[in-house]
């Protein structure tokens, strides 16, 4: 039967309230390319006159589901076409109940325990949907996406999909809105009818990794009872998945594998699958420390690299260090998956896999989790795809009830943010773990895109080995405790299969006891690094005194920074940005001197100039939050941005920048993973407001300050924190200096405030050319950037060097000076415009620029003019218990004479970094600058 609208065919089919939006959805699929809906779903539309979408409007099609919804009247039915009929409508509104919600019948939980599922689906049921007992000998048409058969009987359909779909895999993936994704995976699962084959032989491979997996932990329990490993027992699953993967991608072309996790089964991975000494883990267990040198950490936060056999290649596998902030590690391991990939210019993302493994508390409890997920698809920050496992023992962290851990139901929920597909699967079923491990591995490796591995499993301890988890959780630990570990389920699953028989199931027990014994690697996929082709090598052992020469020729500066100033006449700049660009041609010229914007440039276009790589990025990094840096010139036609910085030549180093998300936390571990990789590049961050940082808590106390110490990893990372008091407030003024320098030791992080467009130029450029690599946290200023006095000359720029301390520049003879006051930052000229106003020849104004590594040589030597002066003042914008005075005090008092005396200039104590109100601000700014330089 051919009918004449939509309406007619709806009006007769059986729909009432509880499936019209689906319907909806692909009917509208259908309108927009009729290619992307099902064959049994085409067959019926395609019976529908041609029509567009202005006469048959997506509208009424909504209008029609919603009165069906609203009426809910008893169906009937006339079938003429059965091509059309409401059985088969109704089928395939059964079919397509699997695919959106058969997750949630699934057979997950290992234990039976069940205590996230919160309800039943009955959609599921083919009696849901109309059918009896008597229809499961119909044969109904299927559609092509289903089994690969056009036609099954009912009953037959029915056991496929239950195998299918409420097996031990259960895939999440309808709210994947692209529709290719969908089929493939769609097409993924009901190609094999959930029963991925496996030979005999990987299925052995896969009881030896369990047997490995299990082994190790009931050794260490034995040999250090009570001693903290985070076990994986009960998640054992996870080390043939992490080797699977790694086999897969290595297939797949992938060359590189970059790992980041937390606690949880990480003493495992690092003997099982990165192929770590068994002997070097014991040594750690009794307390010996392999490097004096260093502070070090924990051994559960410990990484590794080595190279991983796959057939006749070699993967490098790198396992990222990790504090006890969970989820930190995540950025980190994107960061450096960029860095490695740009190295290699992989820009189609084939070479490079990044694989986070989480927890199910912290995967959903964190919310850096959520600023990855956001950075996924940004252009500055994707990397073509993560596989993120959660290691979900159900129970979360301590003591918790998942009810009390999130709002969700699953705690891969977060995933859908970024649609990606979600695959559940049963931590008991080791085949159904690899099927999933592939499945990962080939849809990020088609699509460019996340997907999520939610490996449903349980935590045979408390914690860590000294909890007891029965206080707490006495119903689930009673049925843990009968439980039989992954190992033993699955030796017994393939003793009755007839794969193997008990007498080789115990001698594989004994031959991974004996290799442990015997303390050697028990990886035999394990393949040594090459250490030549380490790009570190070259930058150990040099520290702040190593000389190094930054000095760029005349005549190369000045071709530069002509081409620096250029752009293309068609371009249309904002005429903001035209003056901006106007001012530095003069420049260059000699008739105006340099700016912040221009200094800074320059160090970025001399660096690229000699082949070094400059990657910048922050909220407003681009045009720079003070309308300084105008890297990117946009055009006022169409929008297009034209970067100068790349078009100097055609041999020129690297350089991006990129506008970030919304983000601290997240941007800042990722720029961190970057700088760690890739010594080559200058890799700068950039906060909106230095006080903004704070977002960044964690990635400043636990890697960029204590990274080297903890774990001997060097990091040439660059933080620019606008800081000045300006009267913007308490939230835009303070970059917190006296936490990083509170945060100083053992030569770990530079601090520095230059002040001068020619010190930013001399920082920048011996950041990057001085072959020590330790981060640098630059206090750069607001207000400084256009101040009519913070200029510099050619010649400073050209002929100078970065100064720690810059002494007295007025015609001042030292033998009248009565005062010194020490300053860094802003408030010098603050001092020095008020000390010109009153015309005063007896106070003398030292410039600190870097106040950590403190230069105590040079400022003796700066100040041995003054070796008369008893009155030395410190003189700072912050209040007293912040700034430098706490933290610096000391080195202050180290400088000065002896016998002198040190007083302090500046606001009182205070709770809030500065007061919001601006006359009080100029009040107090009018204060401390009268205290410094009036002498009593």
């Amino acid at each position: 039967m051919q009918y004449k609208h939509f309406d007619d065919w709806i009006a007769s089919s059986p729909f009432g309230g509880s499936n019209q939006s689906y319907v909806e959805e692909i009917y509208e699929q259908y309108l927009e390319n009729p290619a992307s809906v099902d064959e049994s779903w085409r067959s019926i539309f395609d019976s529908f006159p041609k029509t567009s979408h202005i006469e048959q409007p997506h509208s009424k099609v909504r209008e029609y589901f919603r009165k069906l919804a609203r009426e809910q009247q008893p169906q009937s039915v006339t079938v003429v076409d059965p091509e059309a009929g409401a059985k088969q409508v109704r089928l395939l509104q059964w079919i397509n109940a699997h695919r959106f919600r058969g997750y949630l019948e699934a057979k997950l939980d290992p234990i039976n325990y069940y205590r996230w599922k919160t309800s039943s689906v009955p959609e599921l049921d083919y009696k849901y949907h109309g059918f009896t007992d008597e229809d499961l000998n119909e044969t109904f048409a299927v559609g092509r996406y289903v089994y690969n058969k056009d036609t099954m009987k009912l009953s037959e359909l029915n056991e496929a999909l239950k195998e299918t779909y409420l097996g031990p895999i259960g895939l999440e993936f309808m709210h994947v809105q692209d529709i290719e994704q969908r089929n493939w995976l769609q097409a993924k699962m009901e190609s094999v009818l959930n029963k991925p084959l496996f030979t005999k032989e990987e299925k052995l491979n896969l009881l030896t990794e369990l047997t490995a997996a299990d082994g190790l932990e009931r050794y260490l329990g034995a040999k250090f009872p009570g001693a903290k490993r985070f076990s994986l027992e009960g998640s054992d699953a996870f080390i043939p998945m992490m080797k699977e993967i790694i086999r897969h991608a290595s297939r797949q072309g992938m060359t590189d594998v970059v790992l980041g996790m937390a606690h949880r089964g990480r003493l495992n991975m690092l003997v099982n699958v990165f192929g770590k000494r068994p002997a070097e883990l014991f040594d750690e267990f009794a307390g010996k420390h392999a490097d004096e040198s260093r502070t070090g950490d924990v051994k559960y936060h410990q990484g590794f690299s080595s190279n991983f056999a796959v057939d006749d290649k070699n993967v490098h596998l790198t396992l990222a260090f990790n504090p006890s902030h969970l989820e930190i590690v995540s950025p980190v391991v994107i960061g450096s998956v960029r860095a490695r990939q740009e190295r290699m210019r992989d820009t189609e993302h084939e070479k490079v896999l990044a694989v986070t493994v989480h927890g199910d508390s912290a995967v959903a409890g964190q919310g850096v989790v959520q600023e990855t997920l956001n950075m996924a698809n940004a252009r500055g920050y994707k990397v073509g795809g993560t596989i993120r496992i959660v290691i979900n023992n159900q129970i979360g962290f301590t003591t918790s009830n998942p009810n009390d851990t999130r709002s969700t139901e699953f705690c891969t929920d977060i995933a859908k943010m970024i649609q990606a597909p979600i695959i559940h699967v049963n931590g008991d079923d080791p085949e159904a773990v690899a099927f999933a491990a592939r499945m990962a591995v080939e849809y990020r490796t088609k699509f460019k895109r996340d997907i999520f591995i939610d490996l449903i499993s349980y935590r045979r301890h408390g914690h860590n080995e000294a909890d007891e988890p029965l206080a707490t959780q006495p119903m689930m630990y009673s049925i843990i405790k009968k439980h039989p570990t992954p190992r033993k389920v699955y030796a017994d699953r393939l003793i009755e299969e007839g794969v193997l028989t008990s007498d080789q199931e115990i001698e594989m027990l004994n031959l991974y006891r004996d290799a442990l014994d015997n303390g050697e690697r028990v990886v035999p996929e394990w393949r040594e690094l090459d250490m030549a082709a380490v790009d570190w090598l070259q930058y150990l052992n040099y520290d702040w005194t190593a000389p190094y020469e930054s000095k760029f020729p005349e005549d190369r500066f000045l071709t530069i920074a002509k081409r620096v100033c250029e752009y293309p006449e068609s371009l249309k700049a904002h005429s903001r940005v035209e003056k901006i660009y106007a001012d530095r041609k003069e420049m260059y010229e000699g008739k105006k001197l340099f700016d912040w914007g221009m200094a800074e440039t320059m160090a970025y276009a001399t660096l690229l100039d000699e082949g070094t790589h400059v990657r910048l990025s922050g909220e407003d990094a681009g045009r720079g939050t003070f309308f300084h840096r105008h890297a990117v010139i946009h055009n006022q036609n169409d929008g297009t941005g034209y970067v100068p910085l790349t078009q100097l030549h055609a041999n020129q180093g690297r350089f991006q920048v990129w506008d970030s998300v919304l983000s601290e936390e997240a941007v800042l571990a990722f720029e961190y993973g970057f700088a760690t990789t890739d010594p080559k590049t200058l890799t700068i961050w950039e906060a909106q407001f230095g006080d903004f940082a704070n977002g960044a808590q964690i990635v400043i106390d636990q890697f960029i300050s204590s990274g080297e110490q903890k774990w001997g990893r060097m990091c040439g990372l660059v933080m620019l924190l606008p800081h000045g008091y300006e009267g913007q407030g308490p939230e835009h003024s303070s970059a917190r200096v006296e936490r990083y320098l509170q945060l100083c030791a053992q030569q770990n992080i530079q601090v520095c405030v230059p002040s001068t467009p020619a010190q930013v130029y001399h920082m920048l450029r011996r950041q990057a050319i001085r072959k020590m690599r330790r981060p640098l946290v630059a206090i750069t200023p607001k207000s400084l950037l256009r101040h009519p006095l913070a200029v510099s000359t050619l010649d400073e720029i050209i002929n100078g060097s970065f100064k720690n301390v810059i002494g007295e520049i007025d015609n001042i003879d030292p033998k009248q000076v009565k005062r010194v006051v020490m300053c860094s930052g802003k408030v010098y000229y603050d001092l020095i415009e008020k000390r010109r106003e009153n015309n005063q020849t007896d106070v003398a104004i030292i410039r600190i620029e870097q106040l950590y590594p403190f230069p105590l040589e040079e400022m003796k030597q700066i100040l041995e003019p003054y070796a008369h002066v008893t009155d030395f003042v410190w003189c700072q914008e912050e209040p007293l218990n912040q700034g430098a005075w706490y933290c610096s005090k000391h080195n202050f008092e180290a400088s000065i004479p002896e016998g002198a005396k040190l007083t302090y200039a500046g606001r009182a104590a205070s709770a809030s970094p500065a007061v919001g109100y601006p006359s009080l601000h100029a009040k107090q700014q009018k204060q401390l600058v009268e205290d410094a330089l009036t002498i009593a």
